[in-house]
């Protein structure tokens, strides 16, 4: 089942962003940061509950951006439990996202992904998404 996350969730989407980093986060700064994520209408946070458990998270932001003139939808996490890979969950999460997004006016949908996830590439290609960018980063 799909359900919109709360505050009440934090520990267990915490838990689930570490997993997809592979590091910690302060307890008290993500806290902060996600409360002012579910606070914001251009947000959406979605879990995925099955068999009383939560195990997997999506976080979307839509905005307007001058390059496209529209509303584009930008999906910054999605992790499924690796105890729960396989079991069709990411995708009923990323066709989730996309009914969400269309319904508020988004005319694309897209996300970055660390070259290292070999696997999450040929999810997303899976799903009819098209290596069209490079990204960058730098740390300040």
């Amino acid at each position: 089942m799909i359900k919109e996350a709360a505050m009440s969730d934090r520990d267990v989407i915490r838990a689930l962003v570490e997993e997809l980093e592979e590091c910690s986060f302060p307890e008290e700064r993500f806290e902060c940061i996600l409360e002012g994520i579910l606070q914001n209408p251009d947000h959406v946070v979605l879990l995925y509950e099955k068999e009383n458990e939560i195990c997997a998270v999506l976080h979307m932001r839509m905005e307007y951006q001058l390059h496209h003139c529209a509303r584009i939808a930008e999906v910054l996490e999605l992790d499924v439990k690796d105890s729960r890979r396989n079991e069709g969950i990411g995708r009923q999460m990323f066709q989730e996202a996309c009914v969400r997004a269309k319904e508020a006016g988004c005319v694309q949908i897209e996300l970055v992904s660390n070259r290292r996830r070999h696997d999450a590439h040929r999810f997303y290609e899976e799903k009819g998404m098209v290596r069209s960018h490079y990204g960058f980063t730098m740390p300040l």
